[in-house]
């Protein structure tokens, strides 16, 4: 087993850097059934664009990397403790090298471990095989939608639906509702993969083991085979859209499985996926461990078809055209803008704002720190783009300054939902690797309060809050300002400078406050200071269009 953990630190690289090929596809179709000049389909277009720059910088597509999660089949034989260890250490690498983001948290103390070990991390799961091969797959499932998994117990009230009872149109109905109960929060637009039967814990691991399936292949069994059809095209009426602005594509694949389960029980199971899908696989020799084949192969959109280490070189030289070629002319307008932060907006641009009849949303600039009456003049639908002194903010953090000063003035400040991926220099400056926003529903309880207490003006997440934080917008005077989830990269070339940092060694890295200073950082009002929710309102419409599916179909 000489080059088994190369082999797995190669793998661990490709799938946190290197979308496979299916994915692309899926995700480039999306882009060509969008409306074009829309937020959702602007925003495709700027996930593009972040997928092949983290291609490209072999970094994270996304800066959460979630918690590693390995399936090895291994011949009749093999030292497994062995290949543990040699995942342990190829993790561990990965994280030192900032391939992975430090996620290991001890569930009593809060603790980072700081390398991605700990109690039940990395997830391992061993099964022999009768073949002479080792075959190893990894997903890297971020939280923000590993918090949108969701069980239901047959028979169920589901709301917009009625009753779900045993049977597959009950299944039907909970598929339906995981979607809708998504919404922008998981990254939409999504892949779901549905686990029918088992007890609580296997139905959930049958669930996960859906999304290591090829996303154009066709399910074996003819009543679950229909189901998925059936799924992908009404999920899509829904109309919540990428990054839940409303739109045309909200699910790009379902993969449903099915086991025996117990007489008293009947679990559906939903494993939500973000856009940023990213799980690979290979063929390692069984003697040496040493790499031979890609899993999830076939041809790309892009012209790249190798590995990230291998495509490097060729990316950068050809990046610019090939985000041209792909986009189209919004892209291509992007690419040919002016730097800063006209250059930093153009992919968010030339959507209709909800609540208006036409034209284009105004774009500000705004510098840090900013006024009240800058704030209130802001709407839903505006395109801000920002530049100065913001400040990294998550749970830690947050649950910190409810009882807590705040380590430095925040008075007009930016309060960034992030965990990014950092790394220190040989001189011990810090850079910023992979920066996008995280899920900012977790802040919920405390966001409204701290920003009245601090004088906050505006807060940078996903996924948009609830009706505590707008109603503090509307009394204080702060806007939500909606960025791309998954667009680590995008976002990270934004993040010119880390000026210093609080609480590191107590919270962690991606908990962390980081204040960094930006520079062109743009991201769309979705929740002002008169009482306006983008959020709200796709919500609400979809919940009318979940309710037109109540009618039994199968």
């Amino acid at each position: 087993m000489k080059f088994f953990q190369e082999s797995i630190y190669k793998l661990i690289v490709e799938t946190s850097s290197n979308l496979p090929a299916d994915v692309r596809r899926r995700i480039e179709e999306a882009r060509e059934r969008e409306d074009q000049g829309t937020r959702s389909a602007l925003s495709l277009s700027t996930i593009a664009e972040n997928i092949e720059m983290a291609e490209c910088n072999v970094s994270p597509i996304c800066q959460d990397t979630g918690m590693p999660t390995f399936i090895v089949h291994v011949p009749v034989g093999a030292n497994q403790l062995v290949m543990k260890q040699a995942i342990r250490e190829a993790v561990r690498q990965a994280t030192r090298d900032s391939k992975l983001r430090p996620n290991s948290v001890d569930s009593l103390t809060g603790g980072n471990s700081g390398d991605n070990l700990g109690p039940g991390t990395p997830v391992i799961h061993f099964e022999q095989w009768e073949k002479d091969d080792i075959d190893v797959r990894l997903i890297l499932k971020g939280g923000g939608c590993e918090n949108k998994n969701i069980q239901y117990s047959l028979p169920c009230e589901l709301e917009g639906l009625g009753k779900a009872g045993r049977d597959l149109d009950g299944i039907r109905k909970c598929i339906l509702h995981a979607v809708y109960q998504a919404q922008g929060q998981g990254c939409s637009a999504g892949f779901i993969g549905v686990g029918i039967g088992g007890d609580r814990t296997t139905g959930y691991e049958l669930a996960k083991q859906q999304l290591f399936r090829e996303v154009e292949d066709v399910n074996g069994n003819e009543d679950l085979a229909k189901l998925e059809d059936y799924i992908m095209e009404h999920a899509n009426r829904l109309g919540i859209g990428t990054m839940g602005f409303g739109g045309q594509v909200t699910l790009l694949g379902c993969k449903i499985g099915v086991m025996n389960r117990l007489p008293a029980s009947f679990f559906v199971s939903v494993a939500y996926n973000c856009w940023a899908y990213r799980r690979q696989g290979a063929i390692l020799d069984a003697a040496s461990g040493a790499f031979k084949e890609w899993i999830y192969t076939g041809q790309k959109p892009a012209a790249s078809d190798g590995t990230a280490g291998q495509v490097q070189a060729a990316a950068e030289a050809q990046a610019g055209a090939q985000v041209q070629a792909r986009a189209g002319a919004q892209v291509q307008a992007e690419a040919q803008a002016q730097a800063g932060a006209r250059e930093a907006s153009s992919t968010l641009q030339g959507g209709e704002p909800v609540q208006q009849t036409g034209g284009t949303p105004r774009e500000i600039v705004l510098q840090t720190p900013i006024s009240e009456e800058q704030v209130r003049s802001l709407k839903v639908g505006d395109v801000v783009i920002i530049n100065g002194l913001i400040h990294t903010g998550r749970d830690a953090l947050h649950h910190y300054l409810m009882e807590h000063d705040a380590p430095v003035e925040l008075e007009g400040s930016v309060i960034y939902h992030c965990g990014p991926v950092m790394m220190k220099d040989d001189s011990g400056e810090w850079h910023v690797k992979a920066a996008g926003p995280t899920t900012s529903i977790r802040e919920e309880p405390y966001q409204g309060d701290i920003m009245k207490k601090f004088g906050v003006r505006a807060v940078i997440g996903k996924g948009g809050m609830g009706p505590k934080t707008l109603k503090a917008l509307q009394e204080h005077g702060g806007i939500y300002l909606n960025a791309i989830g998954g667009a680590a990269q995008y976002y990270a070339r934004c993040l010119k400078k880390v000026e210093g940092v609080h609480f590191l060694k107590e919270f962690g890295v991606p908990e962390a406050m980081w204040h960094l200073q930006c520079e062109g950082f743009a991201a769309i009002v979705t929740m002002d200071s008169h009482g306006n929710s983008l959020h709200a309102e796709v919500e609400k419409s979809s919940l009318e269009m979940l309710g037109g599916l109540k009618e039994k179909v199968f």
